[in-house]
């Protein structure tokens, strides 16, 4: 079953530290988000393998977009 990573809010894609079939545990920083000048990391809030990482750098976020899928 696969789990999917959204935006929760409008922003850019600043950094991306995982790539596809990379192993994360529960709290790791999938991406660097920024907003507002602030900067937002999104934490994986469950273990397992990414499967698609869906931004790079510069993106431009809206809430609800597909980050990553882990299955």
């Amino acid at each position: 079953m696969s789990e999917v990573v959204r935006a929760e809010m409008v922003a850019n894609v600043a950094e991306v530290h995982v790539e596809a079939g990379d192993e994360v545990g529960a709290g790791t920083a999938l991406v660097l988000l920024e907003s507002m000048k602030m900067e937002i990391p999104v934490l994986c809030e469950f273990g397992g393998t990414v499967t698609e990482v869906q931004v790079v750098p510069g993106d431009v976020l809206q809430e609800g977009d597909v980050i990553a899928v882990l299955g």
